[in-house]
């Protein structure tokens, strides 16, 4: 059958037939682009690809493993597939892939998603915490003009752990402390003007100028960046040892804005933070905090394309991944012990 002819036949559909179909063509096409982009054969085929133990770019086809291709480095002599390293190595039910990372896009509920797919609840959280831990918040841009910084508190939480120490409390409670405590996790955010964005779990209770440094140092630049905060000390000192122009608001004597500089954006964004994870996930582990935190970043830096789902693919094809992953529990460990 010719174009013009099945383009007749399907004219003459009702309306409902031609727009359930024109939805079965589109998710059928945008499966396939997806399990593309994420398979990374035609990179590795294409010889654009590099050896995921040593990056070099000399490799040759090597057999197979389970359906999944593999190939050998010329230089460490190491074999690998086309899912070394990334989140996908190593799982079984890949069919679903695509699937899956529809549904956490639109953040469906684990249950609705074991649900839909008909997979298990700790497979469901695992890829999920697999695919975050693809995602940095490191970025290696530079804050310019004009950037925001300051700090807010979330309470400690050990959502999904054994509570030892203390009475359990129920999930979105206080802490028996007054003020800032041990018992609240601080989260840096810092944005410029251009929407730049960078947010780090720095510590347990109030932080420092080491925290603030460690949060953002590498990307402050002297000369490029015009730091406004609040008027802690912390930042006065970081902003000092930074050599870069720093504009402090002193809010508990009631000033807002001061000519251009204020910090209503960063604390606009930690009011967003806090009701995302609120009403979205019921409140996350601390243990998981940094990794939210990553996914709200690329959100917002995808959330005006108009492939949403790609654009989320795209980014998480790093090959540290499963060691990102592995890192979590250490992490946490490090956190906790600021306490």
């Amino acid at each position: 059958m010719n174009i013009e002819k099945l383009k007749d036949k399907i004219l003459s559909l009702p309306k409902e037939d031609r727009e359930r179909l024109l939805r079965e063509v589109t998710d059928s096409e945008n499966k396939f682009n997806l399990t593309s982009i994420l398979s990374r054969r035609h990179e590795f085929d294409n010889k654009t690809g590099v050896c995921p133990h040593c990056s070099h770019p000399k490799y040759v086809r090597f057999g197979k493993d389970k359906g999944a291709q593999r190939y050998k480095c010329k230089s460490c002599e190491r074999s690998f597939t086309e899912y070394t390293g990334t989140w996908m190595a190593g799982i079984h039910k890949k069919e679903k892939i695509v699937d899956y990372l529809k549904l956490m896009i639109q953040e469906k509920s684990l249950d609705k998603i074991v649900l839909e797919l008909g997979i298990n609840k700790k497979t469901a959280f695992d890829w999920r915490h697999k695919i975050l831990a693809s995602l940095s918040n490191k970025d290696e841009d530079f804050f310019s003009g004009i950037t925001e910084s300051d700090e807010s508190f979330m309470l400690r939480s050990e959502k999904g752990m054994e509570v030892k120490g203390r009475k359990p409390r129920k999930r979105g409670g206080k802490s028996k402390k007054r003020g800032v405590s041990k018992d609240q996790v601080a989260i840096i955010a810092t944005q410029d003007r251009n929407s730049l964005l960078d947010l780090s779990v720095a510590t347990l209770g109030r932080i420092t100028k080491a925290d603030i440094e460690n949060a953002i140092g590498q990307r402050i630049k002297k000369n490029k960046t015009i730091l406004c905060s609040d008027s802690h000390h912390s930042y006065k000192s970081f902003a000092k040892k930074a050599e870069v122009e720093f504009h402090p608001i002193n809010a508990s004597k009631g000033e807002r804005v001061k000519g251009v500089f204020h910090i209503q954006h960063v604390n606009s964004t930690h009011n967003k933070i806090k009701k995302w994870i609120s009403s979205t996930f019921w409140g996350v582990s601390t243990k998981y905090l940094q990794q939210y935190l990553n996914w709200y970043i690329l959100k917002e830096k995808i959330k005006s394309r108009s492939d949403v789902t790609v654009a989320f693919a795209e980014q998480i094809l790093g090959v540290n991944a499963l060691k990102n992953f592995k890192k979590i529990q250490s992490d946490y460990d490090k956190l906790i012990s600021t306490q």
